[in-house]
């Protein structure tokens, strides 16, 4: 491992710990040369999962891009940051574990909304609505009575 510093490729170990759940290495090092002392992580390397989106074009799976609707979908709830994380943490889990490599943007927004379903209802509808593109109250209106036998009333009531 090659020192931050002074570049040199000797160095020693000091710490080893188990980090993000298991699936990779900490290691505390010190340089033999200069004694800076600097962190490494080491991560099992993993096929890179593609994506194949609605309009036809690929990318390579992007987290972030999750994490970003999941906030939104989550503004003013008490879904935070670290359930979030969670959430992307299994989804991303079970995609590498799948035997394709390649995944349609409907399949992640499905393993989505099946997270949200059992968190939060609110979240649930607002990632929905735009990941099912929603185009008008009937749509609300049929994944509201999808969550729930409600009675007509009711629903009349929360709208």
């Amino acid at each position: 491992m090659q020192c931050p510093s002074c570049q040199n490729t000797d160095s020693r170990v000091l710490e080893s710990r188990s980090a993000d759940s298991g699936r990779s290495v900490r290691r505390r090092r010190e340089c033999l040369n200069c004694d800076f002392r600097f962190t490494t992580y080491e991560r099992v390397e993993t096929t890179p999962i593609t994506v194949l989106k609605r309009n036809g074009t690929k990318e390579l799976f992007n987290r972030s891009k999750i994490i970003s609707g999941l906030n939104r979908a989550c503004e003013k709830t008490l879904i935070h940051g670290s359930k979030i994380e969670f959430i992307v943490d299994e989804i991303e889990l079970e995609l590498h574990q799948g035997v394709s490599k390649e995944v349609k943007t409907n399949e992640i927004g499905e393993m989505v909304l099946t997270h949200l379903k059992d968190i939060n209802e609110v979240a649930y509808i607002r990632f929905a609505s735009v990941y099912r593109q929603f185009n008008g109250i009937n749509d609300f209106m049929k994944t509201l009575e999808s969550l729930k036998p409600i009675k007509k009333e009711q629903l009349a009531s929360v709208l």
